[in-house]
């Protein structure tokens, strides 16, 4: 009954839309979309020149000038607009020639000139036009691909409040090679952060195939470094010598304990219930995923306690090494005890813009910063009070013998 009660109130409000109140948006955005493409700084620069040359009487002197009409119209419109911005200019010069007693020749070598520029602005429109629509495409095309890389995190994850916030250094094609994933697991909730060498295609490539051996190994391995094993195994597999990953792999397998390995990643920030910042440096550093083999050295599992109310922050290298223009670098520290928050999306919005601007609206590297919080049970109490919502439990976690959680990964 109550699918059915949601599937009903979902078709009425729009069938209602599409017969009344949708028409007129579509209105609104039809005229908006012909405000938009209208001409409207090119038909004020010929309306000046018509202006000057009827107070002035100059004739000749300015009638050449009506070109800067549909050379201007070529940078915001299509060509249908150029060429009609460049009929009314001829039209309004062969108007002022007459008047002015402009000679004939003369008068038919600007209109030839006004013709000339009109033809080549028109042209410039048009493949300025099907270059954006090129670029449309390519846009929607990456955020589809970053949708099915980063897929959205809800606000609620197992026992945790959780917010993300990603930029990439190329705003263009709005994905890039940092990463990030939090997925619930019969072992409890396991996420990771991590950040690709390098930029590009083949950096998108790297990230997916992590995404991909975490988001299967977390749901399988009841130890979390043999979680890391399985990433590392995969990535010595595929990717080149000089390639590597820097990442964080975390698990919080029971209450108020917290897993942490620490592949030559920064270092998450940890934040008390009373707003104090800690950095959770690694005790026993490990190289970056990928290079192993070059250093002989595994990484090593670190517990910490996670008391109600407190808070993690994992985030990239794309965040600390952000510069403004005295090359002064992001605080990250700092800035997250400004703004630390009892709701995780405030903070990070707060640091985002700050971080934003830091760097004066430009970030030149990947930026990714996730944080959890592990709410008050009172505060859980109240929201159900309330009519919150309940974030649904992990699933129950099958009997792991074995689990060694302080060994090293094979």
């Amino acid at each position: 009954m109550s699918q059915a009660r949601e599937h009903g109130s979902e078709h009425w409000p729009r069938t209602f839309r599409n017969r009344g109140v949708g028409s007129g948006a579509a209105a609104r955005k039809r005229a908006a979309h012909l405000a938009f493409g209208t001409p409207v700084l090119p038909l004020l620069i010929v309306g000046a020149i018509v202006l000057i040359d009827l107070a002035g009487g100059a004739g000749m002197i300015w009638l050449p000038l009506l070109a800067a009409g549909p050379a201007l119209a070529a940078t915001t419109s299509r060509p249908l607009g150029v060429l009609c911005v460049g009929f009314l200019a001829a039209t309004l010069s062969a108007l002022l020639g007459s008047r002015d007693g402009v000679p004939g020749d003369e008068l038919i070598a600007v209109l030839s000139a006004l013709a000339a520029v009109t033809g080549a602005s028109a042209l410039a429109s048009a493949l300025r036009w099907r270059r954006e629509r090129v670029l449309a495409a390519v846009r929607s095309v990456a955020e589809a691909a970053q949708h099915a890389l980063l897929a959205p995190i809800p606000s609620n994850v197992g026992p945790f409040q959780v917010a993300v916030r990603y930029s990439a250094a190329a705003a263009e094609a709005r994905i890039g090679g940092d990463l990030y994933a939090l997925v619930p697991t019969p072992y409890g909730v396991r996420m990771i952060i991590g950040d690709v060498r390098g930029k590009g295609l083949p950096a998108v490539g790297t990230a997916a195939l992590v995404l991909g051996v975490f988001r299967e190994a977390a749901y399988d391995e009841p130890d979390l470094l043999t979680v890391v094993a399985r990433i590392e195994r995969s990535l010595a597999r595929n990717l080149g010598y000089d390639d590597f990953v820097t990442a964080v792999v975390a698990g919080y397998p029971e209450p108020d304990r917290l897993e942490v390995v620490n592949c030559g990643h920064a270092p998450p920030l940890h934040v008390s219930s009373s707003g104090s910042v800690v950095s959770v440096d690694p005790v026993n550093p490990a190289p970056p995923l990928g290079l192993r083999a070059l250093t002989g050295e595994t990484p090593s599992l670190q517990v910490l306690p996670l008391a109600d109310g407190d808070q993690l922050l994992l985030y990239t290298d794309g965040v600390t090494e952000a510069r403004d223009h005295g090359r002064e670098f992001y605080a990250l520290a700092e800035g997250l005890a400004r703004h630390v928050s009892d709701e995780p999306a405030s903070t990070l919005a707060a640091l985002d813009a700050e971080l934003q601007a830091h760097v004066g609206g430009r970030l030149h590297d990947d930026a990714a910063l996730l944080l959890l919080r592990k709410p008050d049970p009172a505060e859980s109490g109240s929201a159900i009070a309330a009519g919150g919502s309940v974030t649904v439990p992990s699933p129950p976690r099958p009997p792991a013998a074995g689990v060694g959680c302080g060994r090293a990964a094979e």
